[in-house]
């Protein structure tokens, strides 16, 4: 049984303070550049950019690519690298995440969304928690394994805090991050992400992000959940080697700049027919679950946002991949779902959105308990949809599992694993990402040995 003293205890509290702090802030920022670059007062984020000129969405997107690419090149300039992934630092560097790379990822991440970009707003609290904690364990001297507990501590507070996820925060610092759910473990994680959320709702709503009516449970949805489970399974194993093959196409050099300037215009110009493809969707995702999206846009963002979002990560644009996942799996639940209406009539197209969406995100985070807890969480009164939620995901893990799919994070990590220097036995000490025992970085899998007692 791992024993913390006092000082990591301290050290949890001034992180989870700082994760709240810190999202709060970036939110605000979010809100900031989103009010200028849109006129965007009031209403929510796709309405404004559905009220502005087809000329003004062309420029904005402009703007963010332009942004995304001299920003880049800045960061590589002045700090050597573009920083880091919070999962290459974990896995690859021994939880080394130099501080002042990562907030300046994360609020480059921050105003790119603000502005357009088809990627989540998650990634920059989730740096900005990761890095106070590596800052600050690396300032004190904190023992390796403590310190790259309390990244992923950081991580899940600082998503915690942005979305009032608490527990969903500090699962997906546990099961996806780390890769193990054990209870000295968990304490840690528990705590930091109340605090950070506590912390938020001094600026942000003690609300859920997502407002839906409760939805009854009939027959047509276990069976359509059960029927759905495997085909979302296919489907997350897609978007996975989608990510990780854009990742590995990241531009060098000159294309560094060129790229998202390029990506991030033809963007705009696709969203001035779909100006749903903008931001991280999540507006969408509030249409699709409470069924207010027509079929036939449905189909078309279903086949769009991933493009929209893959060409945004493989431009070298910073951001995130939790909302632009969800979004995908609740229009493949959806659309799904509206075609099961047509043979079985007995329940609202958002309640298969729901289902699809956990199953998808389940799968391609590779964590089933963060997923269906963040789905709980983000969307209150969605428990009575439990069952068949999780239905629909354990056929979606299975299918992944059978594949060998890693997570959309760790997928982005083979490329980087080649490079790092520290990739020694990182694999086989906390689960994750193994890359030294198998030669390359692959799905997840509970603790084997060596810092396990640490750990457990």
């Amino acid at each position: 049984m791992a024993s913390y003293r006092g000082r990591f205890w301290g050290l949890v509290v001034v992180i989870g303070v700082a994760a709240g702090l810190g999202g709060a802030a970036l939110m605000e920022l979010l809100k900031a550049v989103e009010h200028l670059a849109w006129s965007f007062h009031s209403g929510t984020f796709l309405d404004a950019v559905k009220a502005v000129s087809p000329a003004r969405i062309v420029i904005v997107l402009l703007i963010a690519g332009v942004v995304a690419g001299i920003g880049a090149l800045v960061l590589k300039r002045v700090h050597g690298f573009g920083g880091r992934e919070i999962s290459e630092a974990l896995w690859l560097y021994d939880g080394h995440l130099a501080f002042w790379p990562s907030i300046a990822r994360g609020v480059l991440s921050i105003v790119v969304v603000a502005l357009g970009a088809s990627l989540g707003r998650e990634a920059a609290p989730q740096l900005a928690g990761a890095a106070v904690a590596g800052g600050l364990s690396e300032w004190l001297g904190i023992p390796r394994w403590q310190r790259r507990l309390l990244i992923a501590c950081g991580a899940g507070a600082g998503m915690a805090a942005v979305y009032n996820v608490p527990l969903g925060g500090a699962l997906f610092a546990l099961e996806v991050l780390l890769g193990t759910v054990t209870l000295p473990l968990a304490l840690p994680a528990l705590v930091t992400s109340a605090i950070a959320t506590a912390v938020a709702w001094i600026a942000l709503p003690n609300a859920p992000t997502y407002r839906v009516p409760t939805y009854s449970v009939t027959t047509a949805q276990f069976i359509w959940a059960a029927i759905v489970g495997p085909l979302a399974g296919l489907a997350a194993v897609a978007w996975v080697h989608l990510i990780a093959r854009v990742h590995m196409l990241r531009p060098v050099g000159r294309w560094r700049v060129i790229a998202p300037i390029v990506v991030l215009t033809c963007l705009g110009v696709v969203a001035i027919a779909y100006p749903e493809l903008l931001g991280n969707g999540m507006d969408t995702v509030q249409l699709a679950i409470t069924g207010q999206l027509a079929v036939g846009l449905t189909a078309a963002l279903l086949f769009l946002k991933p493009l929209a979002t893959a060409g945004c990560l493989g431009s070298g644009t910073p951001g995130g991949l939790f909302t632009p996942t969800l979004m995908f799996g609740v229009l493949f639940g959806g659309l799904l779902g509206h075609a099961w209406s047509v043979v079985w009539p007995s329940a609202p197209d958002g309640s298969y959105a729901l289902i699809g969406g956990a199953a998808i995100l389940a799968a391609s985070m590779q964590a089933p308990l963060a997923a269906v807890v963040l789905i709980l969480e983000l969307a209150h009164y969605t428990d009575t949809l439990i069952v068949p939620m999780l239905l629909s995901v354990a056929g979606a893990i299975v299918v992944t599992r059978l594949f060998g799919a890693p997570s959309i994070y760790s997928a982005r990590l083979e490329e980087a694993a080649s490079g790092a220097e520290s990739a020694t036995d990182l694999g086989d000490n906390c689960g994750g990402a193994s890359v030294a025992a198998k030669g390359r970085v692959g799905r997840e899998r509970l603790p084997g040995h060596s810092e396990r007692d640490d750990f457990a």
